[in-house]
């Protein structure tokens, strides 16, 4: 966690990037060595906007990707090459940037070390497992603002793993638990409707 930019700078930056389209090699060679953190925000980020399909879905399934790698204890994030060279809108980017970096800066300014054996290097296997959670969840939740409270939860986990505040990272399971609560209970309404519908 050396870098002198707290997680608002380096989203700014990423924004900031020149061309119509950032690829996602960029956005992870700018995270040098909080790669990990940064990716869960940011994978979250798009998350936190009421977000039409198939958007929430791919980045369950990348965001579960990154998840699988801190549960066995990788130190960096691999990526395949065709990923990587895969590209996101600047309009889709600078749009979630903007929305969430007022909150950002909120957050770090309350934002401490606290709670630190949560947001340490012999956490992240757990963090991972807990992220995967909230991953899976991203990706069977109800369309355009079901994924909201779990993009919250993702971003405040990220967030304070890159501030090594446990804290935060606490807050953010919690949201991330009433997410996944409201999940459950959108696919049990829709199963029901089935049920009833066919038998």
């Amino acid at each position: 966690m050396s870098s002198p930019l707290r997680t608002s700078g380096i989203l700014l930056a990423l924004a900031a990037l020149p061309g119509d389209r950032v690829a996602v090699g960029s956005i992870v060679a700018a995270l040098k060595d909080r790669a990990y953190a940064l990716l869960v925000v940011l994978l979250g980020l798009p998350n936190c906007l009421p977000m039409p399909p198939p958007i929430p879905l791919v980045c369950g399934l990348v965001l579960a990707f990154v998840a699988l790698q801190m549960l066995t204890g990788r130190v960096m994030p691999w990526l395949p090459p065709t990923l990587l060279a895969r590209s996101i809108g600047k309009p889709v980017l600078t749009r979630a940037v903007d929305r969430a970096v007022p909150l950002m800066m909120r957050l770090e300014r309350v934002s401490r070390p606290r709670l630190t054996v949560l947001g340490s290097a012999h956490a992240i296997p757990v963090l991972g497992l807990l992220i995967l959670v909230l991953a899976l969840g991203l990706v069977v939740a109800a369309p355009f603002i079901g994924q909201i409270p779990l993009g919250f939860a993702v971003c405040l986990v990220g967030l304070g793993l890159v501030e090594r505040d446990g804290l935060l990272i606490i807050v953010g399971a919690v949201c991330g638990a009433l997410g996944l609560v409201l999940s459950a209970g959108f696919a049990y309404a829709i199963f029901s409707g089935i049920h009833e519908l066919f038998f």
